[in-house]
Formats: structure tokens, C-alpha cells, sequence
């Protein structure tokens, strides 16, 4: 006879999707490879980029905000930011196929784009495809290793997977990489899925 175990349903907002910000990075080729030799570009102080602007309003919920991405990906500026967000944005509209398309586009323009991994990992988990979930949380971990939904995330997709061992493992990971204060709800997953395999 099975057992059901009951998991917790997770803050959304805590373990959803992880949007772009504006971040520093250094300029790579779509082959990987920092640019040595970038042109100079004039920027004017009082003027936002339309990534920039995009991201505002989409910071203040104006469903405009995915047509200044969509502006964003058509002029080259901050492509792969540009479809990851714009992916939320489908995701959030339940278009799981259009938000799909959109974190993998990002992916083509930068393979290790950490918030296209995690966010595609949670449309793939969203829709019930658990082994691409997995991949794309683990790909995520390899990236950004300290990024404790990630990990709470994969324990609970390889908990769907009846992966048990493994889940309980990625649980004490988040456990590790969150303040006392947030360990109630991981704590209950890990005792229910200890009892399930004794």
C-alpha cells in the first residue's frame, strides 16, 4: 500500500520565478568570450535604455512592459535579460509554450544565463515535467550554487520524481543556505520524507 505524503504548498513569492535586474556584467560573444575590443557608446544620463524602461514598468506591473522587451530584443539591447523576462511575463499569462520559447531563446544567446535556467526549470515543473525540471534546476545550481530556491526547488521536483533520497539531500542544502527563520517549512518536508522511507 502507497503512502501520500502531504508537501506544503511554497511561498510563490519566495520560490517563484527570478526576474532579471539591471546587473553589471562584462560584455561575451554568443561564443562565450569576452569582447576585448567593444565600441564606445554614448549613453545620455537622462534617458533610460529600452531594457531599462521595460523593466520599470514591469517593476510596477503595466502590461507594457512586454512590448518594450520585445522593442529591447529588436534593437540588440540586453537580448538575453530582454527574453527572460519577457518568458515571466508569458508565464505568468499561463502561456507555458510562449514562455518556454522565450527562456530558451535567452539561452541561445547566453547558454549560462542562470535565471533563464531556473525560471525555465520552474514552467517545466509548473506543467508537471519533472525530469526537465531537474536538469534545469541542477544546471542552475552549477551556476549559481548559493542560490538557496534552487535548491528547495529540485528537492521538491525530485520529490514528485519519488527520488527521495536526493530530495532529502537537496533539502539540507537549502537548509544550510537559509537563516533559522526559514528552515519551519523544509524541516516538516524532510521528517515527512524520512518516514516515507523507512
Amino acid at each position: 500500500m502507497a503512502k501520500v505524503i502531504q508537501f506544503p504548498v511554497p511561498n510563490p513569492e519566495k520560490f517563484g520565478f527570478k526576474p532579471v535586474r539591471k546587473r553589471n556584467r562584462p560584455e561575451v560573444s554568443k561564443h562565450g568570450q569576452l569582447n576585448l575590443f567593444t565600441g564606445a557608446k554614448v549613453v545620455s544620463l537622462h534617458k533610460l535604455s529600452l531594457f531599462d524602461q521595460a523593466l520599470l514598468l514591469d517593476e510596477q506591473g503595466d502590461s507594457q512592459a512586454a512590448d518594450l522587451y520585445q522593442k529591447a530584443i529588436e534593437t540588440g539591447d540586453t537580448v538575453a535579460d530582454s527574453y527572460c523576462n519577457l518568458g515571466i511575463l508569458e508565464s505568468e499569462k499561463k502561456n507555458h509554450s510562449k514562455a518556454i520559447d522565450c527562456f530558451t531563446r535567452c539561452l541561445k544567446e547566453e547558454p549560462r544565463h542562470f535565471e533563464a535556467h531556473y525560471n525555465l526549470a520552474n514552467v517545466y515543473a509548473e506543467i508537471g515535467n519533472f525530469p526537465l525540471a531537474k536538469i534545469h534546476y541542477q544546471i542552475s545550481i552549477e551556476i549559481e550554487p548559493t542560490f538557496p530556491n534552487s535548491h528547495f526547488n529540485l528537492g521538491l521536483t525530485l520529490a514528485m520524481n519519488k527520488e527521495i533520497e536526493a530530495a532529502i539531500r537537496s533539502f539540507l542544502t537549502y537548509r544550510s543556505l537559509v537563516s533559522q527563520e526559514d528552515t519551519t517549512q523544509v524541516e516538516e518536508l524532510i521528517n515527512s520524507l524520512s518516514r516515507s522511507i523507512r
